[in-house]
């Protein structure tokens, strides 16, 4: 047999379809096998397509993706160029290539993978049954077929890899996004910033606020920052902490924290767990959050009326 990584490099393939190469054991007479069997169905790929979507049509996921007809032809002709290029079975770099492509654009429109592979498992029962025309002795049919069933998880490992690699990244970035919503550090006058804080704090999102104010802090130089927790439900032992915490490293950064929204029921309950606030700067809204701002950064504001 042709040793996978002698056939890679031979036909220019880089280090990571060497490694696909050898993980799913094709050798070079399993894409001569291909190919050869390849001669017998891409004559007959307009069959494969019109019984893929027939059995296609049948799957809940068919209206979803598949309702506009001029979409369909579009996705029907791709489909036929992937797979001449799975039975030329010239496995190189714009071959694999081409299969990041398809967990790509799976993973944008969102096509769930038991859709894909359950695709996958129909084509080869298409190719290997419906269009097989049993020229081709036993043996080596089954040799062929165990060839093709390589290539087929060659090609699904590159396409869920993507695909995951993918989703993984925008759920990320989604998580970013929401961190950052979730601290919105405002400058709302000059040398004066704001951050109001929503739902429950815990260890996890403490130091996002943290990052997100000393953060805000350095690119501002502000000299007061006001937190307000009016919407933060439940104040405990380390809640408390937390905010403790957090005031004293923008004490660090040259920055006085007011926390504002402090209800009665959160100071009885931070009475009653005798947390020590220390030095903590507490107001009981916003507003006077607000003027003790612009009191400790000298800014006179005038009634108009």
């Amino acid at each position: 047999m042709t040793d996978p990584a002698h056939y890679a490099r031979r036909t220019g393939a880089p280090d990571r379809t060497t490694e696909l190469l050898s993980t799913y054991g094709i050798e070079a007479q399993d894409l001569e096998r291909i190919a050869t069997y390849g001669k017998l169905v891409v004559g007959k790929l307009d069959v494969y397509i019109d019984m893929f979507y027939t059995w296609l049509a049948r799957q809940p996921d068919f209206d979803r993706f598949f309702s506009d007809p001029v979409k369909l032809e579009h996705v029907k002709t791709l489909q036929v160029t992937y797979w001449e290029e799975f039975f030329r079975a010239r496995v190189d770099s714009h071959y694999v290539e081409q299969r990041e492509l398809v967990g790509n654009v799976h993973a944008r429109i969102g096509l769930p993978l038991p859709t894909y592979f359950a695709a996958m498992n129909y084509s080869m029962q298409i190719f290997l049954d419906e269009l097989y025309d049993g020229s081709l002795e036993p043996a080596e049919y089954a040799a062929t077929a165990r060839s093709i069933m390589k290539l087929m998880n060659f090609d699904t490992a590159v396409v869920v890899d993507t695909y995951s690699v993918l989703t993984h990244r925008t759920i990320r970035e989604q998580s970013d996004a929401l961190m950052r919503m979730s601290t919105p550090v405002t400058a709302i006058w000059r040398d004066i910033l704001m951050l109001p804080i929503v739902g429950i704090i815990d260890s996890k999102r403490a130091q996002d606020i943290m990052n997100a104010m000393l953060t805000a802090i350095a690119d501002t130089q502000a000299r007061v920052i006001i937190m307000d927790i009016s919407g933060v439900a439940i104040v405990d032992t380390a809640v408390a902490n937390h905010l403790i915490k957090i005031t004293k490293a923008t004490k660090l950064m040259g920055c006085e924290c007011t926390i504002s929204g402090l209800s009665a029921a959160i100071a009885q309950t931070i009475v009653e767990l005798g947390i020590d606030v220390g030095n903590i700067k507490t107001m009981a809204t916003l507003r006077d959050a607000l003027a003790a701002a612009f009191r400790a950064t000298g800014t006179a504001i005038r009634d108009a009326t």
